[in-house]
């Protein structure tokens, strides 16, 4: 494993530990809208319209906010293409991909147990 930095001398990365950078790059691909970009771009290439109505109620700013993100810690890829109107796709990398796969796993498992989950509420 790699040293970071902002971390004491000969620190790894640990997700637990309060300063490590691995803490802020969980948070997120597991942010509300970062999920869900993620299940949604799994495999596929979106425009920023359609991918604003796959996930329904988000904003143009935050899903603006959450693609820069995420295109900043190596996840997304953006390509504008030099056309009137402006059309941009997005796509995830490899490691997003990965993410992807890890996240959609998560998601397929509470849609399974839900209705167990849904059941333990009060």
């Amino acid at each position: 494993m790699k040293d970071f930095p902002c971390l004491p001398e000969g620190a790894k990365a640990d997700v637990l530990h309060p300063m490590c950078p691995s803490r802020q790059v969980l948070a997120h691909l597991t942010s509300r809208w970062g999920a869900l970009i993620l299940v949604a771009l799994s495999g596929k290439t979106l425009r920023f319209s359609q991918l604003r109505r796959a996930l329904g109620n988000v904003s143009e700013r935050m899903l603006a906010q959450t693609l820069q993100t995420l295109e900043a810690d190596g996840m997304i890829t953006r390509v504008a293409h030099d056309v009137v109107p402006p059309h941009v796709d997005y796509s995830l990398t490899e490691i997003g991909e990965e993410a992807a796969g890890l996240v959609k796993g998560l998601a397929e498992w509470v849609e399974r147990r839900l209705p167990e989950i849904l059941g333990g509420r009060g």
